[in-house]
């Protein structure tokens, strides 16, 4: 891969990253949320407070760690708080402006599925689990969903719902959540976002050299909603994929 060449999966780490260039709190999970989050601490917005479910608030990694536990985000944090203080009087009062969730599968409304695949009694596979993510998903401003594009990740209907997206398609106001929910998914084939009215999800941008033929034959559902217009993601630059890569070699 030339200097100039880039992955799909960097693509969607730093359109993922791009999403929090205006963001003052990020809750983050693990994986590509986390590397999406630093990236944009690091590129975008130097003042975004990176906050993780172990407690750790201010945090400011320059590696990706390993987990939440991880000592160097307690090293490196403004301060380190209980859980029960995290989830009490942050998250639930809706002090966190974004989410940044990844999950097994997805289906057409936001919903997620992290704790088994197959029937729960007898289950393919038993994932981690819930932990934190349907408060997370219920309390803060709005969640942004990081994830790879395939039909075994975007289903018809998830396994087991762990945490709520639009339910059916209800407004998340009935069903009595506080925050907007998924407002972006962020793939390695482009993004999608709900509509304003059925709240299914919708694909409305594609990254270079991506089709709507690609999208479609990797998501589990025939009629995936597509925007009358499309648009197409910025490449990369080359600072965001230097970034990336040292972030990802440390």
């Amino acid at each position: 891969m030339s200097e100039s060449s880039f992955s799909s999966d960097e693509l969607m780490t730093i359109a993922a990253a791009r999403r929090l260039k205006t963001a003052k709190v990020v809750f983050i999970g693990v994986g590509k949320p986390s590397t999406a989050a630093i990236l944009s601490r690091a590129v975008h917005n130097p003042e975004l407070c990176l906050v993780y479910e172990s407690g750790t608030i201010g945090a400011k990694p320059y590696k990706i760690p390993l987990s939440i536990g991880d000592g160097e985000l307690a090293d490196t944090a403004d301060v380190v708080v209980s859980v029960t203080e995290m989830f009490n009087y942050w998250i639930q009062p809706g002090r966190i402006d974004v989410a940044f969730l990844g999950a097994a599968q997805i289906d057409r409304f936001g919903n997620l599925n992290s704790t088994v695949i197959g029937d729960y009694d007898h289950p393919k596979t038993r994932l981690p689990g819930a932990g934190g993510a349907p408060e997370i998903a219920g309390g803060c401003g709005e969640v942004v969903i990081v994830a790879p594009h395939n039909t075994r990740t975007f289903v018809e209907k998830v396994d087991f719902l762990t945490t709520i997206g639009f339910g059916d398609g209800e407004d998340r106001k009935a069903l009595g959540f506080k925050g907007a929910g998924p407002q972006a998914i962020v793939t390695d084939l482009g993004l999608m976002e709900p509509d304003p009215n059925t709240h299914e999800l919708t694909l409305t941008e594609l990254h270079s050299g991506v089709s709507v033929d690609d999208v479609v034959e990797k998501t589990g559902w025939s009629d995936l909603k597509i925007a009358p217009e499309l648009h197409t993601t910025e490449d990369p630059t080359q600072e965001e994929l230097d970034v990336l890569r040292e972030l990802i070699a440390r």
